[in-house]
């Protein structure tokens, strides 16, 4: 009862007016590749989740791997990235400690998003290259590529889809996704790619 007459009391009182703030960013750890988003027959690396943790994790399979991946996210915060996520599934729980599953006859689905300050600094990153994967220069495209909008994933975006890695690297707005597929076909990497897409569209 004193609960509900403090409840009362205060709606009573005008409300003070709410500051303006800016839309919240969609949590990353929730746009990258979910169990559902992938066949069942892949199951979630323990790494997946917070791009610092996948690291620590990652450094007692391969510390070579785990040194040049914290640099090249090191690199990423430096120019603006303030947080990323990745999710790893595969058929085999050997390719969870390779980058980003790919290697060997495992089948495999990575993904990564990061969020930025701004979309100037998320374009920029994305142009120079996100984890070593960089976008083909303008114009040109070898077997398999594609980049802009007939990838499906906006004008800022390329894939690689040529088995048996299956790729895309895309930006919308302040966000960088990326999306790597092993050992799996066409349709699974493209529905994979817009499930992520979707979320941070």
């Amino acid at each position: 009862m004193v609960a509900i007459g403090v409840a009362c009391q205060a709606s009573s009182r005008p409300a003070p007016t709410p500051l303006p703030s800016p839309t919240p960013h969609k949590p990353v750890a929730s746009a990258v590749l979910q169990s559902a988003d992938v066949p069942a027959s892949l199951k979630p690396c323990s790494a997946s989740g917070d791009i610092d943790a996948y690291l620590t994790e990652l450094q007692t399979a391969d510390n070579a791997l785990a040194g040049r991946v914290r640099q090249q996210w090191q690199a990423l915060k430096k120019v603006g990235a303030l947080v990323g996520a990745i999710s790893v599934f595969a058929s085999d729980a050997s390719a969870c400690s390779k980058e980003l599953g790919a290697g060997g006859t495992a089948k495999a689905a990575a993904s990564i998003v990061i969020a930025f300050g701004d979309e100037g600094q998320a374009d920029r990153a994305w142009l120079a290259g996100v984890f070593g994967f960089v976008p083909p220069v303008p114009g040109e495209s070898p077997p398999g590529m594609v980049r802009g909008a007939a990838t499906g994933l906006g004008p800022s975006s390329w894939t690689y889809n040529r088995a048996p890695v299956r790729l895309a690297s895309w930006r919308r707005t302040v966000f960088i996704a990326l999306v790597v597929l092993t050992n799996l076909d066409g349709n699974t990497f493209q529905a994979a790619a817009s499930a992520v897409d979707a979320r941070i569209h």
